[in-house]
């Protein structure tokens, strides 16, 4: 489990301490430039993705396999794939200049919290935990600190924006419903 920690910590610190310390971040930014300023976030951000993906691919044999922390409900998955299906029509929404983003606010963390957290519902494995629960922890943070600093998108909605998201999301979904759980991740969640 140790790739899983240092992949919490890569990609969830990066994370926390841009969202936390937004001084710090200028700073930062200011003294290495822009561009060498989001290499490098990049950079950690894919080093931690790397490292967590790693841990959880060997959690899934050996002694890690039945490190159960709780066991989940039947229904949690009926949940979690709803929750899924919205985090990603949300995260679509994100990038356009639709009503969802401008009522929402924050419509990329809200999602990745809702994935997390319908993840942590249906998965009770201590690895499950710590991952998703890392992701759960930096959108919530995210979300709360944009709160407190006021910060709201301003343009003019267009619907367009909207069904753009809600298509682009429903698509997502299905591949990774059908494709990337059970191919890459050998994973069904079907069933």
């Amino acid at each position: 489990m140790t790739e899983l920690y240092i992949g919490m910590i890569l990609l969830g610190g990066i994370h926390l301490l841009a969202i936390l310390f937004p001084a710090w971040r200028e700073a930062l930014r200011a003294r290495l430039g822009a561009m060498v300023w989001k290499g490098l976030y990049a950079l950690v951000s894919l080093a931690g993705l790397g490292f967590l993906i790693a841990g959880f691919l060997q959690s899934r044999s050996g002694p890690l396999a039945a490190d159960w922390l709780y066991f989940p409900a039947p229904w949690t998955r009926h949940v979690t794939m709803l929750f899924v299906l919205l985090a990603f029509i949300l995260v679509g929404a994100a990038h356009g200049k639709g009503h969802l983003k401008l009522w929402l606010r924050n419509p990329m963390s809200i999602g990745i919290a809702l994935w997390a957290l319908g993840h942590l519902l249906a998965n009770g494995k201590r690895v499950d935990v710590y991952m998703f629960g890392t992701f759960l922890v930096v959108a919530l943070a995210d979300i709360v600190m944009s709160e407190l600093r006021g910060k709201r998108p301003s343009h003019q909605p267009n619907m367009r924006s909207d069904m753009i998201a809600v298509l682009v999301g429903m698509i997502l979904y299905v591949i990774f419903l059908l494709g990337f759980h059970p191919y890459v991740l050998n994973l069904p969640v079907t069933g």
